[in-house]
């Protein structure tokens, strides 16, 4: 009943919403001669923030047109590279005959799965086209899938994985991949598998980034609240049937809304001084600073619906009994042994004010492969970023991602 009280909340404040945005476009419209009095200002700008509380905020585009690569103005295409029911393989093709001539490495960016688009990692694949042939996993909101494609779980995500690789394996080049927080254990299962069965598709390189490895290093409020209940509380209390009419119909979820509202009790302070300062903004007119509040929460408060069985799996096996690290995760009837990784370079990266992944959770993939030679396992912190500025923002593009692209070329390698 829940989401069906969240839908139906939904539509019964729609014609307030309506009301608000002709409110707030009679008051701010520059033929009103009131339009630029206290009160109006003061008015138009309480409509906007109404509007902005309550609308449903669809999915983000990338709109990554072009990149500077060698100095050119290059057009990107996007595209689908591969279709699957819950996630779809994009590729950002750069056009132009001087791309053909530069043989740069190809990267798997793994978005996350945790209730934001992989549009979040907007600034991530922004700072790797110019120097790499970039594709993302762009997963599939869970209410839009129907039943009859059957159930996702934790396995089912390392299928994908596998795939994915064997998919960009393909050209004659073991792929790149860049594994951004959540991904960070299936990533290693799906690494695990393929270097056990030699699979000649099996990365090149993996980089960790923010990845919750081992929660018991330095444990934060995500990891705590995953181990303060038993697996029946959350299956009891957040997991729910997507409505009718949804293409989901009837589906199994950990539904967006719920994920968001804990992304925002994590740090309400800071997101009501913003929201605070966003009326201020508009009532001073201050346009770019309220664009910037309207880019930001337009990608913040889009967010996706998972499979339950997805969001138990990872609560039980990666918070609660930490199976990875313990030497004990099975991918359906298979003992997974990290050990067997002995060619694929690994980079882990964390930030050093991260309230999600704590320090010490991301390094520990390292001494999960003790067989992979020393040179080809590195370690690096990065000072003043927390988890968001681990893949976005000036720290990301001026330290880290460098760091990242020097990596990969350094660890190129040929399917064999």
């Amino acid at each position: 009943m829940l989401y069906h009280a969240y839908e139906m909340t939904h539509a019964a404040i729609s014609p307030m919403r309506t009301a608000a945005r002709m409110s707030q476009e009679m008051l701010a419209n520059p033929m009103n001669p009131f339009s630029q009095t206290y009160g109006a200002r003061t008015s138009a700008a309480a409509c906007e923030m109404f509007i902005s509380a309550t609308r449903r905020y669809g999915k983000p585009e990338f709109e990554l047109e072009t990149a500077l690569v060698d100095g050119i103005e290059t057009k990107i295409v996007e595209e689908t590279a591969l279709e699957l029911p819950f996630c779809n393989l994009v590729r950002f093709v750069r056009k132009g005959a001087h791309i053909s001539k530069r043989k740069d490495p190809k990267v798997l960016i793994i978005a996350p799965m945790s209730g934001h688009y992989a549009t979040l990692l907007r600034g991530t694949v922004k700072a790797m086209l110019p120097e790499h042939d970039v594709c993302i996993t762009d997963w599939v909101d869970a209410r839009d899938v129907p039943l009859t494609a059957g159930q996702f779980d934790l396995d089912d995500y390392t299928d994908y994985l596998i795939e994915f690789c064997q998919f960009l394996g393909a050209s004659g080049e073991r792929p790149a991949v860049m594994a951004v927080c959540q991904p960070g254990v299936p990533m290693m299962v799906a690494a695990s598998l393929m270097a056990m069965e030699n699979d000649p598709s099996r990365p090149s390189s993996i980089t960790l980034m923010g990845s919750p490895i081992d929660t018991a290093c330095n444990p934060k409020q995500p990891n705590e609240l995953a181990t303060s209940r038993p697996l029946s509380w959350f299956e009891h209390n957040v997991v729910v049937r997507v409505p009718w009419p949804n293409k989901g119909f009837l589906r199994r979820v950990y539904p967006g809304f719920l994920q968001l509202q804990g992304f925002m009790q994590m740090n309400l302070d800071r997101h009501m001084d913003a929201h605070v300062q966003q009326f201020r903004h508009l009532v001073k007119g201050d346009g770019d600073s309220a664009a910037a509040h309207r880019k930001f929460y337009d990608e913040y408060m889009a967010v996706m619906d998972l499979t339950a069985e997805f969001y138990l799996q990872t609560i039980e096996r990666v918070f609660q009994k930490r199976l990875l690290a313990e030497g004990a995760y099975y991918y359906r009837n298979t003992h997974v042994l990290p050990a067997a990784i002995k060619d694929i370079a690994l980079l882990t990266i964390e930030g050093e004010k991260d309230d999600i992944t704590g320090l010490g959770q991301t390094e520990a993939a390292l001494a999960l492969a003790p067989h992979l030679p020393a040179k080809k396992k590195e370690h690096y912190i990065q000072e003043k970023v927390g988890h968001y500025g681990v893949f976005n923002g000036s720290r990301w593009r001026e330290k880290i991602q460098p760091k990242i692209a020097h990596f990969i070329r350094k660890h190129r390698a040929k399917v064999r």
